[in-house]
């Protein structure tokens, strides 16, 4: 495929799902629902914003509500196509096992990181979905970011926070409880603190907002867009946005946070229309005006 450097309004952004043995269904459903529902255009159903594709161990995945779920791709193919792809998303669901066992998406996890940090040029996202969190956790990704999980596994999750800063000599994480997801590196500004509850940030307290609203689409000038670039390289994981969210239904905020920002405000607020949800915002930490 041709090479991306983000989403692109007439093109469709590709997403990869990592799905475990035992993975929760609708971690994996929710989201699903959000993505495949989002057009780049209301009115032309062939508009479509996502393309889907599916990864696991084995053709067919069981979750732990007993359904099975095809997969489209194995975990070595998905490792060989990783660049190929914009959004990686985590599902919860049977997580410690896959930690102990030390499986699959946990090398994907990091590659994936990996990924980005070698081709900042390109904007990449990793979203977990509620328990999900675990798994970037045990990678260390979470180090010097915000991050949240389930109510329920809030101390556990801190608990493999601190173990993976201790481990990989990193920074600590900054859990955050009561909030709907968390977005670290986000592409642009959405106003003043005063303006807009649900910005927290920890070092561009102070900065001019900007009116870019699709982050890197809105970028119309090389000399901006080779800055943009040097700056994204130069924040954490290569600029990689890293979104951690809540429960499931916190999950489907997230994708929906997702769409608003890759598609547009417009999608997001037509999908959360068409599946009869009000769109809970989280919090976003760090932002940049790239």
């Amino acid at each position: 495929m041709a090479s991306k450097t983000s989403a692109v309004a007439d093109e469709p952004v590709d997403v990869l799902f990592a799905l475990h043995p035992k993975f929760n269904l609708l971690d994996f459903a929710g989201p699903l629902e959000v993505l495949t529902t989002a057009l780049h255009d209301a009115n032309d159903k062939s508009s479509k914003a996502f393309e889907i594709t599916i990864a696991a161990g084995e053709p067919k995945v069981l979750s732990e509500q007993g359904v099975i779920i095809g997969s489209q791709v194995s975990w070595k193919e998905a490792h060989e196509r990783l660049s190929d792809f914009d959004v990686l998303v985590v599902v919860g669901g049977n997580v410690e096992e896959i930690i102990k066992q030390k499986g699959e998406p946990l090398d994907l996890i990091t590659a994936f990181s990996e990924v980005q940090k070698a081709d900042p040029a390109r904007e990449r996202t990793l979203l977990s979905i509620c328990t999900g969190s675990l798994l970037l956790a045990q990678q260390g990704i979470l180090a010097g970011l915000s991050a949240t999980t389930h109510p329920d596994f809030i101390i556990k999750f801190e608990n493999l926070c601190s173990q993976a800063a201790v481990r990989d000599l990193g920074e600590r994480t900054d859990v955050v409880e009561d909030t709907r997801y968390v977005v670290n590196n986000l592409r642009f500004e959405l106003g003043d603190e005063d303006e807009n509850p649900y910005i927290r940030r920890k070092s561009d307290a102070g900065r001019r907002p900007s009116n870019a609203r699709k982050g890197s689409i809105s970028l119309k000038n090389a000399n901006s867009r080779r800055e943009s670039i040097a700056r994204r390289a130069a924040m954490r994981l290569g600029g990689l946005r890293v979104i951690t969210s809540g429960g499931v239904a916190a999950g489907i905020d997230a994708a929906l946070y997702l769409v608003g920002v890759l598609v547009s405000e417009e999608s997001a607020n037509e999908v959360a229309r068409v599946m009869q949800l009000e769109f809970k915002k989280g919090i976003v930490v760090d932002g940049i005006d790239v």
